[in-house]
């Protein structure tokens, strides 16, 4: 009897399921004037129609016009931020003309589409790429869970690491949802509460969107570096960031010696630093104690010449989160990390297969530029489009359009936004390249997130394309001489 009972409530559980999924199913597209997305039982058995014709999305980027040649009051302004002279500007216009202006719209992803006034917009970066600032060369990576776990960033910071020196994973936060299988840094921590951007927007945050609390009196921290690259292995600085504290006990143990640094972090409201300098630091605990409300960012682990590459990704970042950055943390921030070059990477969290306007992300998304560039000035900063990502039709994988729609408009956002453009869609191989990625095991077979494998790829292609840039810079601040 009691088995039937028990057959009878599960078969009850199982009916009351399928009628609130069915439910579900039938929710309108929007409630309260909110978009709510599709949920769909069948979906991944379900044969989807052939999309639309994708000429017209195809026609918007082939988009002929001219990169913009500056007005005389843009060419004023541009002289007053003291980067470049009105005779250098002219010479780099004429460059600019015979190499690029005719050009148009980049389809293959080749080269660095520069829309910033002047044509300077990456001056600052490959200036320091050259040894001006005689500093480290800084650069951030934002973005989404498309470079999450050093996916493509690692590819990136090895291969200019090469190039132009320098060691280090750089910047760590506390702790991620990637640190279990990020094969870049292997760090541990204990005694801290998370606050994201993401989910709580009353904390004052900087670029990694995240801040850390200490649960209790002792908090602690652990790292040991990775063999993932040569370069990773030992590091001449380990940087500890935090940013509020009355004076908390920090007990620091590295390279499994027996003796114990124990330093009092100094009282402070702003974003500050503790910085221990070794020619091989490999391996580290940090102990915490009257830590109860202590806040901090991460560590860095690196050296102090050379390139840093941070990589600040956030799952589920549409990238308008940004635009709640404070701008007095990253002041302070910015103070002691001062970025050369700011890459951001969006789309993923934006993109949806029945949406082919995105005016409403342009006009947001500009805004979160012109906030950054108020928040890190100094910075240059360079914009990716969204990669390819395919769906289902008719049993095959095909391009979504939608990425079409996304990317004219991402194209549109740095025009307006005046910096420059690169067309990672394109550098993949364009409509459909997503599915030649997952064959080569490239790509996740979701369609849509690189492997390692294919990171690589794009981090080698982006790294041809900016050294392309840096050849026509170059050779313009040669004829401007």
């Amino acid at each position: 009897m009691r088995v039937k009972d028990n057959f009878n409530r599960l078969l009850a559980l199982l009916i009351i399921a399928l009628l609130i999924c069915i439910g579900l199913y039938g929710l309108p597209d929007s409630l309260f004037g909110h978009k709510i997305k599709a949920i769909d039982l069948l979906s991944d058995i379900r044969v989807k129609a052939v999309p639309a014709s994708l000429d017209s999305l195809r026609a918007q980027l082939e988009d002929t016009e001219p990169l913009p040649i500056d007005s005389a009051v843009i060419r004023d302004s541009v002289v007053q931020t003291g980067l470049i002279d009105l005779r250098s500007i002219e010479l780099r216009d004429s460059l600019y003309k015979v190499m690029k202006a005719s050009q148009g719209a980049d389809l293959a992803g080749v080269r660095i589409e520069d829309y910033s006034v002047g044509h300077t917009g990456l001056k600052r970066f490959f200036a320091a790429l050259n040894g001006s600032s005689g500093k480290p060369v800084r650069i951030a990576f934002l973005g989404d869970s498309f470079i999450e776990g050093d996916i493509m960033v690692a590819d990136f910071r090895n291969e200019m690491q090469k190039m132009f020196g320098g060691r280090g994973v750089g910047f760590v936060p506390i702790n991620s949802t990637a640190s279990q299988f990020r094969p870049t840094i292997d760090q541990k921590q204990e005694g801290w509460t998370t606050h994201s951007i993401l989910h709580d927007k009353k904390q004052a945050y900087t670029l990694s969107g995240m801040t850390f609390e200490a649960k209790s009196d002792v908090a602690r921290l652990s790292f040991k570096t990775a063999s993932y690259y040569n370069r990773l292995k030992e590091v001449a600085s380990l940087k500890f960031i935090y940013e509020q504290t009355d004076g908390v006990n920090m007990q620091l143990v590295y390279n499994g010696s027996p003796d114990t640094l124990v330093e009092t972090l100094s009282s402070s409201n702003a974003i500050a630093q503790f910085e221990l300098t070794n020619d091989d630091i490999k391996e580290g605990a940090l102990t915490f104690s009257e830590a109860k409300g202590f806040r901090a960012l991460g560590l860095a682990l690196e050296d102090n010449k050379g390139v840093i590459v941070d990589n600040y990704s956030l799952r589920g970042n549409s990238g308008l989160l940004m635009e709640h950055l404070d701008p007095k943390d990253c002041e302070y921030f910015n103070a002691i990390r001062h970025y050369d070059l700011v890459v951001l990477q969006y789309g993923l969290n934006v993109i949806d297969e029945d949406m082919l306007q995105y005016g409403w992300y342009k006009a947001r998304m500009v805004g979160v530029i012109n906030h950054l560039k108020k928040c890190f000035p100094g910075s240059d900063f360079l914009f990716l489009s969204i990669s390819d990502r395919c769906n289902q039709y008719n049993g095959e994988f095909k391009t979504m359009p939608a990425v079409l729609a996304l990317l004219h408009t991402q194209r549109q956002i740095a025009k307006q936004a005046g910096i420059p453009f690169w067309n990672m869609f394109g550098a993949m191989g364009g409509e459909n390249s997503m599915v030649g990625f997952v064959e080569k095991g490239w790509a996740s077979k979701d369609y849509t997130h690189l492997s390692f494998r294919g990171g690589r790829e794009i981090a080698g292609s982006l790294i041809k394309a900016l050294m392309l840039e840096k050849e026509f810079y170059d050779k313009a601040d040669k004829a401007s001489q």
